[in-house]
């Protein structure tokens, strides 16, 4: 594993994960909300995200974290491995609930400087809606590229993937 994608639906644990990969494999890492956002919750021009992504994608070795559904087709050839974490949507919701608790007013490690975390209603509905929505979307991209993912459907499961590494 030289060039590793970390995607799945928002609070399933991507970036956790990634920064223990990352460090278990001495990949380097760059989470794509990083790529991403600006100080204030800013996005990115499209165009400035895509040659972000290319800059780091460019390189030999990289692990990118982050399912950024638009940006697959750019990443997806270029990975040797992508790793899928495919958790029940209660089980998101819930951690999701938990690290606006636990970040309210703070950025995030994985964020951009200046993006505090915050409740929104409207991310809130998309990772409920990401079984039918987001998900579907996930699942039809990551089809031709089967032979590299590794889903894992639970924690359990990711911690003994992990641990067998």
């Amino acid at each position: 594993m030289q060039r590793v994608l970390v995607v799945g639906p928002c609070g399933a644990g991507k970036s956790t994960l990634a920064m223990e990969l990352a460090e278990k494999l001495a990949l380097p890492l760059f989470h794509l909300d990083k790529l991403n956002w600006q100080p204030g919750w800013i996005e990115s021009p499209r165009e400035e995200l895509v040659e972000r992504i290319e800059g780091v994608i460019s390189a030999e070795r990289w692990l990118l974290e982050g399912t950024y559904g638009s940006t697959l087709a750019q990443r997806l050839p270029r990975a040797d491995t992508v790793v899928y974490l495919d958790y029940p949507i209660s089980l998101c919701l819930w951690r999701l609930v938990k690290r606006i608790w636990h970040w309210r007013g703070r950025s995030r490690p994985d964020m951009t400087e200046g993006c505090e975390e915050r409740f929104n209603l409207a991310f809130f509905f998309y990772v409920v809606s990401w079984r039918w929505g987001p998900g579907k979307r996930l699942e039809a991209r990551l089809a031709p590229f089967a032979n590299k993912v590794i889903r894992l459907k639970s924690p359990a499961a990711t911690r003994r993937w992990l641990s067998a590494l």
